[in-house]
């Protein structure tokens, strides 16, 4: 079981693995926790979904593990698919894959860890070795730190590697999706002006702040580089033009061909918050995003941000799994 994701303390409600210690070997239980003293798992349903099924009592003298597991059971392709969308959604001023074609390296402005950083997206990169070597020889000539993208499960070469020493890990961030074909109960925008343009305005400009500081003029010009895909600034405005809340949108392809929507760079004026426009303008973006042809949508959130999430599970996302950047000492 990988040490560097879901180290956190389970909460009732979430769907864990537990190991248990018996007289006969070791037994698994998967399922959501319904009491924490003693440990009391409901076994799931087919495909990680809540059961109706008899409770399993287990006695701390019998816990050998307790894991976190994501709120339902995904494979390892859609991690792929979501991060391979997301990659295209930050390319960086270059990006090119290693020799053996498992890991994308990108490089950018080398302020924001998405477009600076060397990623497993390859079939075969959860079980061959990471090419560090061709790594570190990229982000030299960049004059970069070397940054890994680590996503759960299909990074796991690279989680053995960071775990080994010598790495500085980041916090755990949560991805988090939705399907985008029935978007019915989410709100308007009401007496708001919703839009999007192709290029950010000054007003998009002046209200963006990366980890709460303006980004540099470079990585401003970053933000209006070519994808491939579309991208799109959005604006709510009141009936007076003032701005109020923005983001970043892009609608990029996974290999298998879906159109996903991504957003990021949510920010809400200060005068503005606690009013849920937080809310309008997730749900404003979504409804774009289907006009335009994507079929889910993708954000990231810092797992520590429990009011972004609950924000997010409100527009009816849920998380599928979570990645972390680890910078080579």
């Amino acid at each position: 079981m990988s040490h560097i994701f879901r180290s956190d303390k389970v909460a009732v409600g979430e769907r864990v693995v537990v190991r248990r210690r018996l007289p006969e070997g070791f037994s698994d239980v998967i399922g959501h926790v319904t009491a924490l003293d003693p440990l009391t798992v409901r076994p799931q349903e087919v495909g990680g979904f809540p059961s109706a099924l008899d409770v399993v009592v287990i006695p701390e003298e019998q816990v050998h593990i307790v894991k976190k597991l994501s709120p339902r059971m995904v494979r390892n392709s859609d991690i792929r698919h979501v991060e391979t969308a997301y990659a295209k959604a930050f390319p960086g001023i270059e990006h090119t894959w290693t020799a053996d074609g498992q890991w994308l390296m990108r490089a950018g402005d080398g302020v924001t860890e998405r477009s600076n950083s060397a990623t497993p997206l390859g079939r075969s990169a959860g079980f061959v070795p990471v090419p560090l070597e061709e790594i570190e020889a990229f982000y030299a000539r960049h004059d970069l730190p070397v940054t890994l993208h680590i996503p759960e499960r299909i990074g796991k070469p690279a989680e053995r590697l960071v775990e080994a020493g010598g790495w500085e890990l980041g916090p755990e961030i949560l991805t988090m999706v939705r399907r985008l074909d029935d978007l019915s109960s989410l709100p308007g925008e009401g007496a708001l002006t919703f839009s999007v343009d192709k290029q950010p305005d000054e007003q998009w400009l002046s209200k963006y702040h990366f980890r709460g500081r303006a980004l540099p003029v470079e990585a401003l010009k970053l933000l209006r580089e070519d994808i491939d895909g579309t991208m799109g600034f959005a604006q709510l405005r009141t009936g007076e033009g003032e701005t109020v809340a923005i983001t970043r949108a892009t609608l990029t392809e996974s290999e298998d061909g879906a159109v996903w929507l991504g957003y990021s760079a949510v920010e809400v004026d200060e005068a503005h918050r606690r009013r849920g426009l937080g809310t309008l303008l997730g749900a404003s973006i979504l409804r774009w995003g289907r006009e335009l042809g994507a079929d889910s949508a993708y954000l990231q959130v810092i797992s520590s941000n429990t009011a972004g999430i609950g924000l997010y599970e409100k527009l009816g996302f849920i998380e599928q799994h979570r990645h972390r950047y680890a910078v080579k000492k």
